[in-house]
């Protein structure tokens, strides 16, 4: 009945591209389909977009075989599954966005037909699978709707997918039984839930994420506001201790996820998530809370500010809802120069990293990317340090 096994709607994207990879890897005939117009000519010319380990080599093999490019969303209706990798956004007052998952149904759904299992992919506010389902279905169109949430971290997704139990969720056995077997071509671990409780495990999984980094970085912020050490405390807390292995150094937390997903928890509670509302003031707080000390302890006015890294993550070139441009957008106003590098994020006002050490007088590990290691800061520049990156005794600076 149908030509293709898969189409990803946002298959250029860094969840749908490695997913479309992956089934394409196990045999799948898979095809793309993404508004990208940038990404999707790079994809079709067998280079990534963006940094993922292993998927240079499997996109050029794939390719034109069993992983295609969609010429237009008329493929969806000749695929059996049909992923989608667009979640619930927030918008401005941290509420999430639900009508537009109901507004991008409405905009594909002459292309859905009789039989296809669609797929929720990323993350959704709680119940929105339920409201899709019966929105498709008041609509006379008999599709199988499920909730299979992503759960990979960034540059590790194909070793993920495969290594990972895949939770997944539908609203009847039948389809329940085909994604199970779809999914099981990945990976032979299957956790089954009901839609809801996959929406919630998925947000409370980021969400506990947001808070354990939040818990850190106040135990820093405490810790630095006596003027005392904090990676002393943290080693003698975790050295060979199993019960305190899970809590993370201190850092800026921030991504596409965590903070998105606690704040849609925080809706669905009628904000009464008290841990993720107090968890988001400390997390987005740690900027300023840096900028407030280097204005005590050196003056800002009159000093040229280094920040390094500006992704949201270690050796990644993901900027989404970054902390660094935060951080910048503050020290636009209170340093008296502000230069900036990245060797995976590109803008033109960038420098490279030694031309940033040179130039000043501060310099801000913001993101600790490997590649930093190397670099020979002197001694009479203030190094600020939150994720103890150099291994330098004395607490921030």
């Amino acid at each position: 009945m149908f030509k293709y096994d898969v189409c990803v709607i946002g298959g250029c994207g860094r969840v749908g591209l490695p997913l479309s990879i992956a089934f394409a890897d196990k045999g799948l005939k898979v095809m793309i389909y993404d508004l990208d117009e940038s990404r999707l000519e790079k994809v079709d010319n067998c280079q990534m977009p963006f940094g993922e380990e292993g998927c240079d080599d499997k996109l050029k093999a794939l390719m034109n075989k069993n992983l295609m490019i969609a010429a237009g969303p008329e493929i969806i209706g000749q695929c059996q599954f049909v992923v989608v990798t667009i979640g619930t956004p927030v918008e401005e007052h941290l509420n999430p966005r639900y009508a537009d998952m109901i507004k991008f149904f409405d905009g594909i759904m002459k292309y859905l037909v009789a039989g296809q299992y669609v797929i929720l992919r990323s993350t959704v506010y709680p119940g929105m699978s339920a409201k899709i389902n019966s929105h498709l279905k008041s609509k006379g169109l008999n599709v199988y709707i499920s909730f299979c949430p992503e759960r990979i971290a960034e540059n590790r997704a194909l070793e993920e997918l495969a290594s990972l139990p895949q939770i997944v969720s539908a609203f009847d056995e039948k389809c329940l039984k085909a994604v199970s077997g779809l999914f099981r071509k990945l990976t032979k671990d299957i956790v089954v839930l009901e839609p809801i409780e996959a929406e919630l495990a998925k947000l409370y999984t980021n969400s506990w994420r947001y808070i354990q980094f939040a818990t850190a970085n106040q135990f820093f912020m405490l810790a630095d506001k006596y003027g005392l050490d904090y990676f002393r405390i943290h080693h003698a807390m975790t050295y060979k201790y199993p019960r305190m292995q899970g809590l993370p150094r201190p850092g800026f937390a921030a991504g596409p996820c965590l903070f998105k997903d606690t704040m849609q928890l925080a809706a669905f509670s009628n904000n009464s998530f008290h841990l993720g509302h107090t968890a988001m003031l400390i997390n987005e707080g740690l900027p300023n809370y840096v900028v407030e000390n280097l204005k005590n302890k050196v003056g800002l006015a009159d000093k040229s500010v280094g920040i390094l890294g500006m992704a949201f993550k270690a050796n990644s070139d993901d900027e989404r809802d970054s902390l660094s441009f935060k951080l910048k957008k503050i020290l636009e106003i209170e340093a008296g120069k502000l230069y900036c590098s990245d060797p995976f994020v590109k803008r033109d006002y960038f420098v490279s990293p030694e031309k940033l050490v040179e130039l000043s007088d501060v310099i801000i590990v913001a993101t600790p990317h490997d590649v930093y290691k190397s670099l020979n800061i002197p001694a009479d520049k203030t190094l600020v340090d939150i994720w103890n990156f150099y291994n330098k005794q004395g607490g921030m600076f």
